[in-house]
């Protein structure tokens, strides 16, 4: 099921770090600071809009930094939530902060206050790519905060960037297996885009840093994607969200409005490719059955899968068949 989530961004005043990457405005495309009554509007306009849905939803808040913020504003924002938690209304309350500013004592105010699920920003699993982009922690303490969040009951989300400065495709493959070992219920990934007016933009205007291709991009989230879901690990979200802020700032990178949509379509064209191969099937014509819901991505971007196996000398098409499973295929 979708998760939905009524979501509110706190700018990242708490953070004692300035990473190489980070522009929340043109992330979010927010910058202003949301008040116990901003709470209790998106929270009204939430119910309304989810109804019964509601229930198993939660109250986000976003922004990367929420437990380092000033305590007395971290509470307000809190608190103004209690009154939507339980009774049919929302099922609890969803944060994302860093793994520093994680402890026992955090932990306890945040269970008092009906926090369910805490996203972790890891990003790397590489203590040189972490150093690299000034982000101010470590890779162990990813693993202390995620076990610690875990043992409390708290849902663990974790979150990880490609195309880092210093990063590689191998770097990024070795951070998704230590995140999966730290057994999240989701995670995130973003591809590094340059920004203006943060440190990597400055760093590819000078010709310093190089981001990731669309198609490098693609490449590797899309295995990335695979890992996890094989691993029961969803993911909740590929790409950065769009915002005119983003386009405005963008200076370079594998920026795509529909990032997962090619990423899973690269997905079906990996796996039916293999199938292929497997199957001993050189050639001819054949039909490829996939979940009503995955027919666009299964056929790819402007039906560039279809091309693509028409190249290699396959008359392929795709046939919605109820039976199989999403993310799944059938060749006949």
């Amino acid at each position: 099921m979708k998760h939905a989530n009524v979501a509110l961004f706190v700018p990242n005043n708490g953070c004692p770090h300035r990473c190489s990457f980070c522009s929340q405005r043109s992330i979010t495309g927010k910058q202003v600071q949301p008040s116990a009554e901003d709470v209790r509007k998106a929270a009204e306009i939430g119910l309304r809009t989810l109804g019964p849905k509601a229930a198993e939803a939660e109250i986000a808040f976003f922004g990367g930094s929420f437990t380092a913020v000033e305590r007395s504003y971290m509470d307000s924002l809190l608190d103004a939530a209690q009154p939507y938690l339980g009774g049919g209304k929302f099922r609890g309350i969803r944060l994302s902060t860093r793994p520093d500013a994680v402890n026992p004592e955090i932990l306890n105010v945040l269970e008092r206050y009906g926090v369910t699920s805490i996203e972790l920003g890891a990003q790397s699993m590489d203590d040189g790519v972490l150093a690299a982009n000034g982000r101010g922690h470590t890779a162990q303490q990813v693993r202390q905060a995620s076990e610690l969040i875990r043992s409390r009951g708290f849902l663990l989300g974790l979150q990880m960037m490609t195309g880092l400065r210093g990063d590689t495709d191998e770097k990024a493959w070795k951070t998704a297996e230590q995140l999966a070992e730290l057994n999240p219920a989701c995670v995130r990934i973003y591809p590094t885009i340059a920004l203006r007016g943060t440190e990597l933009g400055e760093a590819y205007l000078r010709g310093e840093y190089r981001p990731q291709t669309l198609e490098n991009a693609v490449a590797l989230c899309s295995g990335l994607l695979d890992y996890f879901e094989r691993r029961g690990i969803r993911v909740i979200r590929l790409g950065l969200h769009a915002s005119p802020e983003l386009e405005r700032d963008m200076l370079a990178g594998p920026w795509h409005p529909a990032f997962r949509e090619l990423c899973e379509s690269r997905r079906f064209f990996v796996g039916i490719t293999g199938e292929l191969h497997r199957l001993h099937i050189p050639e001819g014509r054949l039909s490829i059955a996939v979940s009503p819901v995955c027919v666009s991505q299964a056929a790819g971007q402007k039906k560039e899968n279809l091309h693509k196996l028409s190249g290699l000398g396959y008359d392929a098409r795709i046939v919605p068949d109820a039976s199989v499973e999403r993310g799944g295929f059938k060749i006949i």
